[in-house]
């Protein structure tokens, strides 16, 4: 198997489960008069993580002999990438702990089909803007609008129907029944 394509099903798996794992942290974080502050405890948690990430990022910069040149334009777009990436967990984090109270435990199931659908739309939207597409946006082939269509529709169906959402486990204010 090809390096990029393992690299790639380790970020699907990483991605994959952040969104279920953010939201359990932000529950586990105290509640009551805390609730408000619990998504932006869990997103400054995040934010360490990264920082620790960023520091073995720079030890194997060192590690492969790096000569540590930047350039402006690169460290520009970078930084709005970090930026775009940041604002993205931090919403998220947000999206989580609003619907929480909606959702309880199943916020995750209902959120992170949104985000993990959408992104490829606006991903692909995004990457025509910077690299249009040859012969221009009406050359784009009819299987590929499908395609985004098909991931809208199937982000809104996962959402919906999650059998975690559907009368699965516990409702949020709901009591528990004795068995």
């Amino acid at each position: 198997m090809e390096t990029w394509i393992i690299f790639a099903l380790l970020t699907v798996l990483s991605w994959g489960v952040y969104g279920v794992i953010l939201h359990k942290g932000r529950g586990l974080m105290p509640m009551g008069a805390e609730t408000p502050h619990a998504s932006l405890k869990a997103f400054l948690l995040v934010c360490v993580a990264y920082a620790i990430i960023g520091i073995v990022a720079a030890v194997m910069i060192k590690l492969r002999g790096s000569n540590w040149s930047f350039t402006g334009s690169g460290i520009t777009w970078s930084l709005i990438a970090g930026v775009c990436g940041a604002l993205g967990a931090f919403t998220l984090v947000l999206a989580l702990g609003a619907a929480a109270p909606l959702k309880g435990t199943a916020a995750a199931a209902a959120v992170m089909p949104i985000v993990f659908a959408g992104a490829p739309i606006i991903n692909t939207i995004t990457a025509m803007l910077l690299h249009p597409p040859a012969g221009g946006f009406k050359s784009l082939p009819v299987p590929f609008i499908i395609g985004c269509i098909m991931a809208a529709s199937g982000a809104f169906l996962v959402a919906k129907y999650a059998p975690s959402n559907t009368g699965g486990g516990h409702k949020p204010g709901a009591a528990a029944k004795p068995h």
